[in-house]
């Protein structure tokens, strides 16, 4: 039953609300519903449903659903559990248009749960009724004063509407969420808790809210999702609406079962896919519950940098170093000041500590017009693209903190385009009117360097246009396992360099193929049922005679029997060149169980499987968004010549890299992992290749192998 979101206006607009089950106690769960709707206003219809009285919280109660005045936009169930499948009944018969189900007790207690769960959507569905829940909070939209929700929260008081919606899969969560914006300040115009999604789920609700236009941030919280399609669906439809989405998913894990047999996989693990995901849509991914309010309260003002240079100025050298400390640790620059901006700022602050940290030093705050100056230069530098301000407790020094506000404050228009973010402490009237001025307000100064990187982050997603990937048609697969030698053939028709190898099934074959080749050369045992050769010996290095290859054909061959493998697995002897010294690195892709085809890049060697130094995207990439990934990763500066190296041929490992990002999303059907480990890269100019590869299928289906 779910869609794309675009009819879920009556949902979060109705004009009629029936509340089956509705309580005469306000402060009570059944009752909290109505309380909410009246105390915000609501101009439609409210008919309360319960048969044991006759007026419910001064509203005329009506015994049964079907005696109802008309057919409601939405009707609440907030009966116990035996009572729900009718309730459902009920209303659909009657017409409604969506059934919010606050009861519990449904999939995610078990499967008799979920086979009431599935009773519930299908009586639903014969009729067309659209289901939230069950397990959910409800939702509301404080514009229209529509409250369908029993979240507690709100009995401290009611949100004002603002470019802010939240919507969470976890009612709890998502009610304090909430309940902390509006504490910050911020207006949440819509909240909707999806709970079990049984129908509506995150990403129809996200695809909804990214056509209203009057938000601007959607703040989302996920454990999974089990309509991935629709979620991608929904962050791409916010991304060309140029809102800005700030989520938080919880729930890590790795795949570990295929572990023992890809690196890739290893790697690739499903937290770091849904990172995959958000980066590809310009999502900014929360940790924690501070870091996803700051970050929204940040971006609903649009005031985005378009770049990282940060300027920073301090009235305390020691909070000036933490600062300074506190952009490095989240990736901003605090480049020197330009010459011409430091002598004026020189003869602006005589007593100042003239860098970047900028320490205007205490005295400052009686020279406010030499303060709003400094503020004024450092924003109108080209040389910065934010800067960041610590007055500290200045604020609260009653002779201090009114002509501060009315100096900083009054002196806003002149940089009112650009980004300056405040660290300081002052009474809730002072940040809010900080805030109406333009500014944005922080307490700790770490969190205000974290503000500015994630609207950094957010801006460079604004501007990033999305090119479109031709794919290749799909390859010809076999039903089984590719050996090396047939994995490397394939890849290298679709862009992943390999070298001049030859695979021999007999010595005197090996013998002519090291001939032709040049000595000396490499020798591996290929068979696609032996995924790791040096595990039985069945690699052989620095082969420099004819001598030497006839013999170490022979003891591959003896060995990979002496492992238990049949003579009919095994294919034969690749035969390569000895590759030259270079730069070693991991190309791979896997294709996600939720999210389909991914890519990964990263160093071979230790800097893959110890650090983890490598970095995934969806695939399939071009070759700009491969040259991106070449550069995220830790070590790169040993790929761009550190130490006065050589650079290595980038331009050839990000056309290696996209052309397996294409290849396997081309097959996705049939291609489960790719690893090409090492593929090594020369210097610029030079080449590289894959030295091994391993291709692990699918098994093909008739319909695939027909």
């Amino acid at each position: 039953m779910a869609g794309d979101g675009r009819g879920l206006g009556a949902l979060l607009r109705p004009d009629s609300v029936a509340i089956v089950g509705a309580s005469n106690d306000p402060g009570r769960l059944p009752g909290l519903p109505i309380r909410f709707l009246k105390e915000g206003g609501f101009k439609g219809a409210i008919w309360p449903v319960n048969p044991q009285r006759d007026l419910v919280q001064g509203l005329k109660s009506y015994p049964t659903v079907a005696v109802l005045r008309g057919a409601p936009d939405v009707a609440i169930i907030v009966v116990p559990l035996p009572l729900v499948q009718r309730a459902i009944e009920d209303c659909a018969a009657k017409g409604a248009k969506f059934a919010l189900v606050f009861t519990t007790g449904f999939g995610e207690t078990g499967a008799e749960g979920a086979q009431a769960q599935k009773a519930l959507l299908d009586a639903a569905g014969a009729a067309g009724m659209r289901v939230l829940g069950p397990n959910c909070l409800g939702c509301f939209n404080s514009e229209t004063g529509f409250y369908g929700t029993f979240a507690i929260a709100l009995t401290k008081g009611l949100h004002t509407p603002g470019n802010v919606a939240v919507v969470s899969q976890s009612g709890a969560y998502g009610e304090q969420l909430s309940h902390l914006a509006k504490e910050r300040g911020l207006g949440v115009r819509y909240f909707v808790s999806t709970g079990n999604e049984a129908d509506i789920n995150l990403g129809e609700v996200i695809s909804w809210l990214a056509d209203e236009p009057e938000i601007d941030v959607i703040v989302a919280y996920a454990e999974g999702t089990r309509r991935p399609a629709e979620l991608v669906a929904a962050l791409a439809r916010a991304q060309a609406a140029d809102k800005q989405v700030v989520f938080m998913k919880v729930g890590r894990s790795t795949a570990g079962a295929a572990a023992a047999a890809s690196h890739t996989a290893t790697l690739a693990g499903e937290d770091r896919v849904w990172d995959a995901v958000f980066r590809k849509y310009g999502v900014y991914r929360a940790r924690t519950t501070e870091e996803q309010l700051d970050v929204a309260y940040a971006a609903a003002r649009r005031k985005f940098p378009t770049g990282r240079r940060a300027a920073i100025l301090s009235v305390s050298g020691g909070f000036g170093i933490q600062l300074s400390d506190a952009a490095a640790y989240n990736d901003l620059e605090t480049p020197p000041l330009p010459a011409d901006l430091a002598e004026r700022l020189a003869s602006l602050l005589p007593y100042g500590s003239i860098r970047n940290p900028l320490d205007a030093s205490g005295q400052v705050v009686t020279h406010l017009d030499k303060l709003m100056t400094s503020l004024e230069l450092l924003s109108g530098s080209p040389s910065f693209d934010a800067v960041i301000a610590f007055f500290g407790t200045v604020p609260l020094v009653d002779s201090m903190g009114a002509p501060l506000f009315e100096a900083v404050v009054g002196g806003a228009p002149s940089i009112a385009d650009r980004l300056v973010v405040l660290s300081l402490v002052a009474d809730e009237a002072s940040v809010r009117g900080y805030e109406r001025a333009g500014y944005l307000v922080f307490e700790e100064p770490y969190r205000a360097a974290r503000a500015v990187s994630a609207l950094a982050y957010l801006g460079a997603a604004r501007r990033r246009t999305a090119e479109p990937v031709a794919l290749p048609a799909s390859a010809d697969l076999p039903g089984d396992a590719l050996s090396e030698f047939s994995a490397k053939a394939l890849l290298a028709q679709f862009g992943v360099p390999v070298p001049p190898e030859r695979l021999a099934t007999s010595a005197d074959e090996a013998a002519a193929a090291a001939q032709a080749i040049g000595f000396p050369v490499v020798m591996k045992i290929c068979s696609p049922a032996i995924a790791h050769k040096t595990e039985i010996g069945g690699v052989l290095l620095s082969l420099a005679s004819e001598a030497a290859v006839r013999e170490g054909y022979d003891r591959l061959i003896e060995r990979a029997l002496a492992a238990g493998y049949d003579r009919g697995v095994v294919e034969g002897v690749i035969v390569a060149p000895m590759a030259a010294r270079g730069i070693e690195t991991i190309l791979g892709a896997q294709n996600d169980p939720v999210f389909g085809p991914v890519v990964l890049f990263g160093l071979g060697g230790v800097h893959a499987e110890v650090f983890k130094d490598t970095v995934i995207r969806l695939a399939p990439i071009t070759e700009q968004e491969a040259h991106e990934m070449i550069r995220e990763v830790r070590s790169w500066p040993l790929l761009d010549g550190a130490r006065g190296a050589e650079p290595a041929d980038v331009d050839a490992l990000a056309k290696a890299l996209s052309g397996l990002s294409r290849f396997a999303a081309a097959n996705a059907d049939r291609v489960s992992t790719i690893d090409v480990n090492p593929f090594v890269v020369w210097p610029k100019g030079k080449g590289a290749a894959a030295l091994d590869a391993l291709v692990a299928l699918t098994p093909a289906t008739d319909h695939q192998a027909g």
